[in-house]
């Protein structure tokens, strides 16, 4: 099937995930039944309380070939010019993406947002648009014949645009098929790739931060020996469906690795853990006790994660400030005040411009790691630059989308204070995504 086709089909799933979506919002039966007080009760409760379960009970993974050696795709080919022009067909990926973000994650943001959970209709769409073929080599089920860490950061910063918290959920399974494809053998590629080039996507998340203060990658308390894991990874988003994890672990007294973790293993324990932001992620703590894991790549690959991970963060944080600049430019200019729109004022003028001065940076430093990556380069400087830029510049455009709006950005009738919270999320996670 041709990526025209491939594309037009995943139109006509955002078309019905959309209508399925507008049905809902229509509907008047729990306010017939008098039950939506009482439902929301619930859904507080849950959130403010948490929940402790076992892994979700999961599919057998099994391979149904063998393979002779891993497949892997080739670095993209430098074109030998500085090029921010996304290719034809990183365009027709990101215009899909972006009209599925636009109608379908940016309309439920709020009640996702709300109940702490995305919505299963949008995950089905989400995984209908092939989101975890992007790293996947072509003859293991992708779409891609070459290394595409860039369409990745363009996928991530589109989805963003409609809702971070979305995005995250959606985008959790990309995270480990794409693990997999870069650094998983022939006999883990085998085994867990074909679920998630199927019709049927498994929830699976990437787990790296563990719940404790100044947080080091390349220092885990989380311990692999005997072939088994003991710790606790946090901030695990869609913990409590997932049905496959990459857990980073400490090798005994040598450094850090990744490791495969199925979650009907005993051993496997799921908590909420609800946070000020990403609440639509679905955000839990893995406890590990004994789990039995394989290793997924080495040391060096582990490493690279990290970086990818945190340049996907880069690339989410520049899709949610784009909709506060998109958000607060036509409310400062119809907002009115002494008789003119606030948007005369300089400090209001200057603070709307600084937002966009500083995206364009963030921005730019994002695609140069995100190419250089792409193309084999070192890149490990560029990322580095990269999340701290999208860490300052994020947080303060969050907090000047709030200050714009003055008292309407403290409720929840604007959606600025959703991204504010957000936006904070930059600086503090690790692992979930990966481009």
């Amino acid at each position: 099937m041709s990526l025209q086709e491939r594309t037009r089909g995943r139109r006509d799933a955002i078309g019905v995930g959309v209508a399925w979506l507008n049905r809902l919002a229509k509907s008047r039966t729990i306010d017939r039944f008098g039950l939506r007080k009482q439902t929301e009760r619930v859904v507080f409760e849950a959130t403010k309380t948490g929940f402790r379960t076992a892994g979700a009970l999961t599919r057998r993974f099994a391979a149904a070939s063998k393979l002779a050696a891993p497949s892997r795709l080739p670095a993209a080919r430098g074109t030998g010019k500085f090029d921010l022009t996304p290719t034809e067909d990183q365009q027709m990926v990101v215009d899909v993406v972006r009209e599925f973000a636009a109608e379908v994650l940016r309309p439920a943001a709020a009640t996702a947002d709300t109940a702490c959970v995305t919505d299963d209709s949008v995950l089905s769409s989400s995984a209908e648009l092939g989101l975890t073929l992007i790293e996947v080599p072509e003859e293991l089920g992708g779409i891609v014949s070459e290394r595409s860490a860039m369409t990745g950061v363009l996928v991530a910063e589109a989805m963003a645009h409609g809702d971070m918290g979305q995005a995250v959920a959606c985008l959790a399974p990309a995270a480990v098929s794409t693990a997999i494809s870069l650094w998983g053998d022939e006999t883990q590629q085998a085994t867990y790739l074909p679920a998630f080039t199927g019709s049927s996507v498994p929830a699976a998340a990437l787990a790296l931060l563990e719940p404790r203060p100044l947080f080091d990658p390349f220092v885990l308390q989380t311990r692999w020996a005997g072939g088994r894991l003991n710790g606790v990874k946090s901030l695990v988003p869609r913990g409590a469906s997932a049905e496959l994890f990459v857990i980073a672990a400490q090798v005994e007294s040598s450094r850090p690795a990744l490791f495969l973790v199925e979650s009907d293993h005993p051993g496997v324990t799921i908590e909420a853990e609800p946070s000020m932001g990403l609440r639509a992620a679905s955000l839990s703590r893995v406890i590990l006790e004994d789990v039995p894991a394989v290793q997924l790549g080495t040391f060096e690959d582990y490493a690279e994660c990290v970086r990818l991970s945190r340049l996907g963060w880069c690339a989410l944080s520049l899709g949610t400030a784009k909709a506060v600049l998109d958000y607060v430019t036509p409310y400062v200019n119809s907002r009115t005040a002494f008789g003119e729109p606030i948007s005369h004022r300089q400090s209001v003028a200057f603070m709307v411009a600084n937002i966009g001065i500083e995206l364009e940076g963030m921005r730019l430093v994002t695609y140069r790691a995100g190419s250089r990556a792409e193309q084999g380069l070192p890149f490990a400087r560029e990322v580095a630059l990269a999340r701290r830029l999208c860490t300052d510049k994020g947080m303060q455009i969050g907090t000047d989308g709030v200050q714009l709006l003055g008292g309407h950005g403290f409720v929840k009738e604007h959606p600025v204070e959703r991204w504010y919270r957000d936006l904070r999320a930059i600086g503090v996670m690790e692992g979930a995504v990966l481009v």
